[in-house]
């Protein structure tokens, strides 16, 4: 059965790293080894400059009909003025929340031909090889009521800022059951990274965890606030093979791990729904000062590729070429800005 693999180039330098990916897509199509058909659509600034909003009805529709999705990049400097419900970002959100791309993967693996780059001592982050799931729809940044207003305070009326931070039973249990079966395929253990000492919404969290960790007799769970755990993280990066943490806290720790090896343009994530449909993109950003210039590295599309190919089309054919491509490009000892 023909899959489709939705492909958004996005801004910056994205249509230039997924042209990359594409040509890899398309010779395996034209050898007959790959049965998929690839289409593609505008996201975030790309998204707002054709269709007036970061997230398009036809894009929506095209993800919504997609076995995968591999994501460039989104977003720009000359979209920061605009309306925050207009920018690059909201469609990235937007398309999350509409295709419920609720678990997300990190990996932090060092590479040896990375090793000087890190900012750790060599023997601290040597062999490092860990994954952190966050949970990508709830939380602080999807929770309500949000908003600035003008309020009365003890100085008077001013303005102020606020946020709503909320998880349910049912959201947690599903990211738990994904870091779960993630950590008793690797090492079978998992550290769950919240700040129950001062929030609600942690306590019930630890509570979750708790009661997913009957499920799995074989993993060892953890629990640590998030202040500690990103101080471990730096100190001693190899103690964690599997974390599992909210929106916010893993948007934070996960790039924080990314620089541990060395380059966080290097790296690749996952995002999936509770079928496993993926959307799949580098950690990078979109580097707007060097797109157009034929200087973006795409290794980390590359591997976002894989991932994508491994984990929505569960495809062992061609996974293998395109990982001896990746490594045959970082043994060449070429490097690039990004």
């Amino acid at each position: 059965m023909m899959k489709k693999i939705l492909l958004l180039p996005g801004d910056g330098i994205g249509p230039e790293i997924v042209k990359q990916a594409e040509k890899i897509l398309r010779h395996f199509i034209d050898s007959g080894k790959l049965n998929v058909e690839l289409d593609s659509a505008h996201l975030g600034g790309a998204g707002y400059d054709a269709a007036g909003k970061p997230l398009p009805d036809e894009t929506l529709a095209k993800a919504q009909a997609s076995d995968a999705i591999l994501l460039g990049a989104i977003g720009g400097w000359q979209y920061d003025k605009l309306p925050r419900e207009l920018r690059p970002e909201r469609g990235l959100l937007g398309i999350r929340e509409a295709l419920g791309l609720f678990a997300n993967l990190r990996p932090a693996i060092l590479f040896a031909q990375l090793a000087d780059a890190s900012s750790l001592k060599p023997e601290l982050v040597a062999g490092l090889d860990l994954i952190i799931v966050r949970e990508l729809t709830g939380g602080i940044y999807f929770g309500q009521p949000r908003g600035i207003e003008e309020r009365q305070t003890d100085n008077g009326t001013e303005k102020v800022g606020f946020n709503t931070m909320h998880y349910s039973e049912s959201e947690i249990a599903r990211i738990m059951k994904v870091a779960f079966e993630i950590a008793q395929k690797r090492n079978g253990r998992l550290c769950s990274v919240e700040k129950a000492n001062v929030l609600e919404v942690s306590e019930l969290w630890r509570e979750g965890a708790l009661k997913a960790s009957e499920n799995y007799p074989d993993v060892e769970l953890e629990h640590l606030y998030v202040d500690n755990a990103a101080m471990q993280l730096v100190r001693a990066p190899k103690q964690f093979d599997v974390m599992v943490t909210g929106n916010l806290f893993g948007d934070i720790l996960s790039d924080c791990a990314a620089m541990l090896t060395g380059s966080i343009g290097m790296l690749p994530s996952a995002s999936f729904d509770a079928n496993g449909k993926g959307l799949y993109e580098p950690v990078h950003g979109s580097a707007p000062d060097i797109a157009g210039k034929d200087m973006a590295n795409p290794l980390a599309t590359i591997l976002s590729l894989e991932m994508l190919l491994r984990y929505s089309l569960d495809n062992w054919v061609v996974r293998p070429w395109v990982m001896r491509f990746w490594q045959n490009c970082h043994n060449s000892g070429k490097k690039s800005p990004l």
